[in-house]
């Protein structure tokens, strides 16, 4: 059922009482690479953490044959791809994700990015001024094109979850438009892994049920879901499979991040000391932002010497988080490069920051899968109910509390 796609979705269909959209940069980061040094076109290029524990944060199409994808660890990238070009991500990415969102800006006040290479639009006010929702991403896919060297993929529904999916459903460097009249149609035949919220294991569940498809989950009551999955999963389910989803595309937010740092007693003089810490310091800004509903993308280790010089090191990962293993793995990886002799003060920043909702976390229905959110999660009630030193690193209880300071700035508003 899935291969006839095409014939719900096409930049030749109807996009009349359509108007939003979905726009994706294709394989960005790598493209960014690719546009910079034209040699490198045609080759598997891979854009990822060089270090132990580095991990993939795009790939080219070319790349992506060998099995290589973002979030796939460097080491297992090159056992698959040996002859691809390894490139360590860089601060180009964010200078041209702000160029592409003016652009963006320029055909609709109405843009959410909900990550540094893709956002969702409201162009249904535009239709009078400027054209029809297919003419204004045929504008933008030319100007991506013709001034930063790069492609995207748009996808263009009556609602944002279906725009994700007809960008999906059209890359790379293509155009879907899902008319109001067949959106069931086009929906009800993806497999239910489309569904945002659906992970691993709630697939296994349902399939177990005879759910394959999003229409075998739409002829399903929510009583019947509820059993399997929860109530408020359930509801979740049900409302998308029917593609009812009434969120507004929200315009951008002012960028935000959340930080903490330390200043310790004595300079630490090696990982042993600074390590436990940065642990520490991940936890708290990854508890911070899920308590505000934020994942972030990027990760900034700060690092003071002992003669006062100050650096910071930044990565761009490859989704965005709320974890805090996850963005201590990304700053313990720059630290460790950069942590050249005794260090003074430590600090981690999640930035590039998004609603978690908006990118389609699975934290209702995935994360028990994983378990380092559930960990964490349990932390956060735990300091809530008993105090914040509840529960810490277990590294840090070997040795007596070095900190003499420890600063947080650059909390959200809501």
């Amino acid at each position: 059922m899935v291969s006839d796609l095409h014939r719900f979705i096409g930049p030749g269909l109807s996009d009349e009482g359509l108007g939003i959209m979905h726009v994706d940069m294709d394989a960005f980061f790598a493209s960014v690479e690719i546009a910079r040094d034209p040699t490198l076109r045609g080759k598997p290029v891979i854009v990822a953490g060089l270090g132990p524990r580095g991990v993939v944060s795009a790939a080219s199409y070319e790349a992506r044959k060998y099995g290589v994808h973002s979030a796939l660890p460097t080491a297992i990238a090159r056992r698959r791809c040996p002859h691809g070009v390894f490139i360590t991500p860089t601060t180009s990415y964010g200078e041209v994700s702000r160029a592409v969102m003016a652009i963006f800006r320029e055909y609709t006040p109405h843009v959410q990015p909900i990550s540094v290479d893709e956002a969702f639009l409201d162009v249904a006010g535009a239709r009078r001024l400027i054209g029809s929702p297919v003419e204004i991403a045929q504008g933008i896919r030319e100007r991506v094109r013709a001034e930063h060297g790069i492609t995207c993929t748009v996808g263009i529904a009556s609602t944002k979850f279906l725009s994700k999916l007809a960008s999906e459903a059209s890359k790379p460097d293509g155009l879907g438009v899902v008319p109001a009249a067949t959106e069931l149609e086009f929906l009800h035949r993806l497999p239910i892994r489309s569904v945002w919220g659906i992970g691993e294991k709630t697939a296994e569940k349902l399939t177990r049920l005879g759910m394959r498809t999003v229409g075998d989950l739409a002829r399903l009551d929510v009583d019947s879901l509820a059993a399997s999955v929860g109530t408020a999963s359930a509801e979740h389910l049900y409302a998308l499979s029917r593609n009812i989803d009434p969120r507004p595309v929200r315009p951008e937010r002012v960028e935000k991040s959340i930080s903490n740092e330390t200043t310790f007693d004595r300079d630490a003089p090696d990982a042993a000391v600074w390590g436990p810490v940065l642990l520490e310091l991940s936890r708290k800004v990854a508890s911070r932002a899920r308590a505000a509903g934020w994942a972030g993308r990027g990760v900034t280790v700060k690092i003071r010497f002992g003669d006062f010089r100050t650096i910071t090191r930044s990565r761009m990962l490859a989704a965005p988080t709320d974890v805090g293993r996850e963005i201590y793995a990304a700053a313990r990886e720059l630290a460790d490069t950069a942590a050249t002799a005794p260090v003074r003060l430590i600090g981690v920043k999640l930035d590039h920051l998004v609603e978690a909702a908006a990118v389609g976390r699975q934290v209702a229905l995935g994360e028990p899968e994983h378990g380092w959110r559930d960990i964490e999660t349990a932390i956060d009630l735990a300091s809530a109910k008993f105090g914040k030193g509840a529960v810490r690193s277990a590294g840090r209880l070997t040795r007596r509390d070095s900190r003499v300071d420890t600063r947080e700035s650059g909390n959200p508003d809501r």
